[in-house]
């Protein structure tokens, strides 16, 4: 059985990844933290991580990015695994992840969804074997109207995964309506559509000539990235020290 500690129980995440371990036999939130003090959850909740005085195997956070810096101190003082789900670090927090990471195990990926990161996977080798027969690669993410950032982080994680294994020969184009020209060989367009409730579709498309090959993820609700990182937890339970991410998980 591996036991976490939720940190951010009380937000959306927190309390979907709560129903989820609960029904699940492998796993078991012993403790949760959260700054409000509120919800009906079947475990101990601390307001700070620093106050928590419940072992864990592991710690699954989806809070906000101040609470980062205190979430770090703990796991390394704790020697407690961690599996980071908060965006929106700054430069000087991302510096705390590595050096936290080389103490204390760290989890840490764009998107947590293990369909997405099959597809990372799979890009990888699509684009070997695509892009250098004169496929045209073109990413197109959809998300719901609240969405603030665009493109996606899943979006520029895909091109970058096509552009890491093409020895990053691409440039990313996101806006054509400024330029009246023929398409570059070496870009890779990404488009953002927001709108409604999306919660998040991602279409690669290799377009080639008289065939095109698209690769598609649909989220259809945010439980995907809570299964997602129920699994990494499992994942690092006992793990060394290090920096890891989704990939690591789905082997």
């Amino acid at each position: 059985m591996v036991k976490v500690i939720m940190h951010g129980c009380n937000g959306k995440m927190g309390q979907t990844i709560s129903g989820l371990i609960q029904a699940d036999d492998e796993i078991e939130i012993v403790a949760g933290v959260d700054a409000r003090d509120e919800g009906n959850n079947p475990y101990p909740v601390f307001t700070d991580i620093a106050s928590c005085t419940v072992a864990a195997d592991a710690v699954i956070d989806f809070s906000v990015a101040p609470a980062v810096d205190g979430l770090l101190d703990y796991c390394v003082k704790k020697q407690v695994p961690c599996v980071l789900c908060t965006t929106g670090l700054s430069e000087e927090q991302l510096q705390k992840v590595k050096e936290a990471s080389e103490k204390v195990a760290v989890l840490k990926s764009a998107n947590m969804s293990l369909g997405i990161n099959m597809l990372l996977k799979l890009l990888k080798e699509a684009a070997q074997t695509l892009a250098p027969a004169g496929f045209d690669m073109e990413i197109v993410e959809k998300h719901h109207n609240q969405k603030l950032d665009a493109p996606s982080g899943t979006a520029l994680a895909l091109a970058d995964a096509i552009n890491d294994q093409m020895d990053n020969a691409y440039t990313y184009v996101y806006d054509r309506s400024q330029v009246r020209e023929k398409r570059d060989t070496k870009e890779i367009g990404i488009s953002a559509v927001r709108g409604g409730t999306i919660v998040g579709d991602h279409d690669v498309i290799f377009a080639g000539a008289d065939e095109v090959v698209t690769f598609s993820h649909r989220a259809y609700s945010k439980a995907v990235f809570g299964k997602g990182a129920i699994q990494a937890a499992k994942f690092l339970k006992g793990r060394p020290a290090g920096m890891y991410d989704m990939a690591d998980v789905i082997g």
